[in-house]
């Protein structure tokens, strides 16, 4: 059975504050692990009136401290923003408290504006020294030697598996150059995925981390018992999509019936070509739709995000796509 884990923004929804956010990303969590999924992942953004997960390694502590088997980690830690020391500590830290529970995952994205990139006192040439800033990071994670003055207190010696997020090629290729698992958002880049995959497969080195190729894909779903139910709910992702474009990202909003009075042809066009990959719809359209996209790109973990403004509706589509994991084996190479 292919692993299935989660991607969660902590959303915060139309007329909530963030401790409601981070509230529901911990009951989220405690379902998700029931459920029997991998990995619960947060995402570092700034600046940002509809997600919560800022502080991205302190939710992290958050929920880890309500779960006891899931692996809880960053995906991911946008390291342009970081010193190097301060995420081997932080994420030291973490597996001090949850051992053999933290994965962190690095992207190069600032994942803000330039102007609050300027305000994290990063430079905006903060991405190019990104490849020697992951090595660096990693160095910390490695037994301290004799002689070392600038260690990872806590964080040397300890086993917290890297991974390279990506949208693009440098990335894929930056993780096969350096032997670690990859991750690629094709939950939002569709364009880049199959190039990616074809370039992180074929050019992987193995390392003392992974001895071959793991590439776990991002997918948003949407699924409820209905097609129609489903199709509403997704609109409340639709909504944040057109918003973010415009500029005017705020809170997730509650889903509406129809979007035609929302969007221009041009946005409608733009959001449909971005989220290219999303599955909406009841248990048996969504369970077709998976299993077709794993044998497509032939994943071998798929981490599953949801923007859906009912608390109890989002619990229930991962519910569904837990359910409908039983016939989601992987394809043969």
């Amino acid at each position: 059975m292919i692993p299935l884990s989660v991607l969660d923004l902590s959303p915060i929804r139309e007329g909530d504050a963030a401790s409601d956010a981070f509230r529901n990303s911990r009951d989220l969590a405690q379902h998700a692990e029931e459920w029997g999924y991998k990995r619960f992942w947060l995402a570092e953004h700034h600046g940002m009136p509809g997600i919560a997960s800022a502080a991205t390694s302190i939710v992290i502590s958050h929920v880890a401290a309500g779960t006891k088997t899931i692996r809880v980690g960053a995906g991911g830690i946008m390291l342009p923003n970081h010193a190097p020391l301060v995420i081997a500590e932080q994420f030291g830290t973490l597996e001090s408290l949850y051992p053999g529970r933290i994965d962190l995952a690095l992207g190069r994205a600032p994942g803000t504006d330039p102007v609050t990139t300027v305000a994290l006192r990063r430079s905006d040439k903060s991405a190019d020294t990104f490849p020697q800033d992951v090595l660096e990071l990693e160095s910390y994670f490695r037994p301290a030697i004799a002689g070392q003055v600038v260690r990872a207190v806590p964080g040397a010696g300890l086993k917290v598996p890297i991974w390279l997020l990506g949208s693009s090629m440098f990335s894929a290729q930056l993780a096969a150059e350096l032997g670690l698992p990859f991750a690629f958002a094709s939950h939002f880049a569709p364009d880049y995925m199959m190039h990616a995959l074809h370039a992180y497969r074929t050019q992987f080195k193995p390392s003392e981390n992974l001895g071959k190729p793991h590439a776990m894909l991002g997918l948003s779903v949407i699924a409820a018992d209905t097609d129609a139910e489903a199709k509403r709910l997704y609109t409340s992702l639709q909504q944040q999509f057109v918003n973010l474009r415009r500029g005017t990202p705020g809170q997730l909003q509650p889903p509406v019936d129809s979007m035609d009075d929302y969007w221009s042809p041009t946005e409608k066009a733009q959001l449909e070509h971005a989220l290219a990959y999303a599955i909406v719809g009841s248990p048996e359209k969504v369970r077709e739709k998976i299993a077709r996209f794993v044998q497509f790109t032939d994943a071998d973990e798929l981490m599953i995000t949801a923007q859906i403004y009912d608390h109890d509706a989002r619990l229930r589509s991962y519910e569904i796509i837990a359910e409908s994991s039983d016939i989601m084996e992987k394809s043969k190479r």
